[in-house]
């Protein structure tokens, strides 16, 4: 299979980041390089917006994917520059936390030190320092020839939801475009217990639905999302909206 490359960034496509960086990749690759977009709309530097990017997509992925991602608000100082083999798929990026979702126990990472081009921008670490290496993976090069071992990466730490005899306490952990509400309460918190109601900032908003059509209007609704993760949304317009919540907001799910 050829090799394939993703790309995550806050860049946008309005100017001319993204094409650079896909520029050193085409001509530094092999010539049957196969290159994605994920997405390019990240909040600009919002390094855990990012993470939850790719803890959502890379599980869906083919092993042996090279996925490239820069939220990088410190580039150019000493932050780190990393490739990791995780889950049988390669990312790259800063040691900054965009990774940090991702890099599960077992995880091999190594610095990024020898593949820069010759001069590396300050400014442009995704062009100058992460593609020429995501170039030199799908060459066929390992991560270990790209610098030295890691141990230390930064890694996020999940939030992990109060589990109580009568109730489940989480937390909004992102919002969507739709204003769609996502908390870190998964099905499996719940047990075989069933959900009375759920609470979002003193808000009943019912028992949990199967569907958006479940709802009127403008109405607020508690579903299962397509992660698998509990989300408030609302009914042809935005829970987040409606409600001011938003990431860290507390989700109550009373059993």
């Amino acid at each position: 299979m050829p090799a394939l490359i993703t790309l995550i960034t806050d860049f946008g496509t309005r100017d001319s980041y993204v094409a650079q960086v896909k520029g050193v990749l085409l001509r530094m690759g092999p010539p049957d390089l196969r290159i994605v977009d994920l997405g390019h709309e990240i909040a600009p530097q919002n390094v855990r917006e990012g993470a939850y990017f790719m803890r959502s997509v890379l599980p869906h992925f083919p092993a042996g994917t090279i996925h490239l991602a820069v939220v990088d608000p410190g580039v150019g100082s000493a932050r780190r520059a990393i490739a990791a083999e995780t889950s049988g798929q390669l990312v790259l990026g800063p040691d900054n936390g965009l990774l940090g979702f991702v890099l599960v126990s077992g995880a091999r990472v190594h610095g990024i030190e020898h593949a820069a081009a010759a001069p590396a921008s300050s400014t442009f670490h995704a062009r100058d320092v992460f593609a020429p290496a995501a170039a030199r993976l799908a060459c066929g090069e390992t991560i270990a020839a790209l610098g030295a071992k890691v141990s230390d990466p930064v890694v996020l730490s999940w939030p992990a939801p109060v589990l109580a005899p009568d109730a489940v306490r989480g937390e909004i952990v992102h919002v969507d475009r739709f204003g769609n509400l996502i908390s870190n309460i998964e099905r499996a918190h719940l047990s075989s217990r069933s959900a009375a109601r759920v609470v979002l900032l003193g808000r009943d908003l019912g028992p949990l639905r199967d569907h958006y059509a479940q709802s009127g209007p403008g109405e607020l609704l508690a579903l299962f999302g397509s992660d698998g993760l509990l989300e408030v949304a609302a009914r042809d317009a935005s829970a987040g909206a409606i409600t001011g919540a938003g990431v860290g907001s507390p989700l109550t799910v009373e059993l």
